[in-house]
């Protein structure tokens, strides 16, 4: 019995060790057999108590007086599945005859007291099917990308959401996307994540950094074009105005309209076209927008509304040509002149970082869901990575990036140096770096020769 107690009192420390230093590792061994458990046990009454049973129908109260049996009691969701995952579990849910898939989202956060976990989302699959996804710890406090991800064309893993699974930065479903946050808020490491996954994929990388360059020139062997100050970007913005040009009437040439083509093998845009003469797809990085649209002078007037026009029709027109722009800044409202909100509207993905004023978070969601405004100006100061993600649809959710140092960030894009592509159209654009240092040293039995 005393060696009993002993490893029992070790498991327990071991145990309560882990949940507080290695949360994650704790949920593997200890936390998810127990919170199955519990929510195995409590789920009658804790649906019950949290209002998503239904009272049994006419026919079974009928068939209880006829066979002199009590009344039946109320019936909650069935349990179609229970799936542990590293993160939490999933339970999948069939709702019955009269509730609503909002009745299970309103009572989310009753959902996860009850069932003592982390967090509880839910969404709706099908008609009549919920899955619930709930978290067993913190997730966004140290985030950790699992080690298999599911990869696509133009969908880049960036950051973790906080149900535990993955958020893509998917370009076809989503073509344009704004990034806001403030100062150290974690906008810089976001966007370093974002190239670090592009940078592996056959994708030409443009990028406008008018802060010197110093975000996005350290990335250069990566990209196919850099501007550094307005004036660059101003060409650079025009050149690719051109090149989108030269890409729809590629597109039109190779339509195959004729009577023997299917309507869905007709070409629209560059993935209808055959692979051998499809144009490389170019993702445009604008670090900070505030300084394309701000001016001093009547000259710097002209210049900027030349290069939100171009911006403005990139954002239009430039996702059948395959050009997709991801634009960064601190603030996007109307104080940054005519054009601006304009362009905001074309910009479907959202994402808004900490950030200073409940008027900054509008811009990013005030057209979209007044709940995400609510949690972008929750996030605190001490977290600096944690963003609200959403799009038009009106769904939001939390993420957070992992870090990945400048280092990091260059270490990769100079791995895949050799997929950056040359564009004709940009050649003027395209930045002067250095050979990359040989990995092979030769060796040498004697000293090299002096003059």
């Amino acid at each position: 019995m005393t060696w009993f107690m002993v490893v029992v009192v070790l498991v327990v420390a071991a145990a309560g060790l882990l949940r507080w230093r290695r949360p994650a590792w704790y949920w593997l061994t200890f936390g998810v057999t127990l919170a199955a458990l519990r929510v195995l046990v409590r789920y009658a009454s804790v649906m019950d108590a949290c209002g998503l049973t239904v009272p049994p129908s006419r026919w079974r109260l009928a068939l209880a007086r006829i066979a002199n049996r009590p009344v039946p009691e109320s019936r909650p969701p069935r349990i179609l599945r229970l799936r542990p995952t590293r993160t939490g579990l999933v339970l999948r849910l069939k709702l019955r005859p009269g509730q609503d898939a909002f009745d299970v989202a309103a009572a989310s956060d009753r959902l996860r007291h009850s069932f003592g976990l982390y967090g509880v989302t839910s969404r709706e699959l099908r008609s009549g099917v919920v899955e619930v996804r709930m978290t067993g710890y913190d997730v966004l406090k140290r985030v950790q990308m699992p080690v298999r991800i599911e990869t696509r064309p133009m969908r880049v893993p960036v950051a973790l959401r906080e149900d535990g699974s993955v958020h893509y930065r998917d370009y076809r479903a989503v073509p344009h996307g704004l990034t806001l946050g403030a100062t150290e808020s974690g906008k810089s490491v976001y966007q370093r994540n974002l190239v670090a996954g592009l940078a592996a994929l056959d994708v030409a990388l443009v990028g406008i950094d008018c802060k010197q360059g110093v975000e996005l020139f350290p990335l250069a062997r990566r990209f196919s074009a850099l501007a550094d100050n307005p004036d660059t970007a101003l060409n650079l913005l025009e050149a690719l105005v051109t090149h989108m040009e030269d890409v729809y009437q590629l597109i039109r040439a190779n339509q195959r309209i004729t009577v023997d083509v299917p309507d869905a093998e007709i070409a629209a845009d560059i993935w209808d076209l055959p692979a051998d003469v499809r144009p490389v797809p170019v993702v445009v990085l604008v670090d900070e927008v505030a300084e394309l649209a701000l001016f001093a002078t009547k000259d710097e007037e002209k210049r900027r509304d030349r290069i939100i026009t171009a911006l403005v029709r990139l954002a239009q027109l430039g996702r059948a040509a395959g050009i997709y722009l991801e634009i960064c800044g601190q603030r996007f409202g109307s104080e940054l002149g005519k054009g601006i909100t304009m362009l905001r509207a074309q910009l479907t993905g959202r994402t808004a970082h900490r950030v200073n004023d409940e008027a900054s978070a509008n811009m990013a969601f005030g057209d979209i869901s007044p709940d995400a405004v609510l949690a972008a100006i929750q996030i605190p100061t001490d977290t600096p990575g944690i963003a609200v993600t959403g799009d038009a649809s009106g769904g939001w959710t939390r993420i957070r990036a992992p870090h990945t140092s400048l280092r990091e960030a260059v270490n990769i894009c100079n791995r895949h140096a050799e997929r950056t592509p040359e564009l004709p159209a940009l050649a003027a654009f395209r930045p002067a770096v250095a050979p990359l240092p040989s990995a092979r040293v030769p060796l040498s039995k004697t000293a090299p020769a002096t003059a």
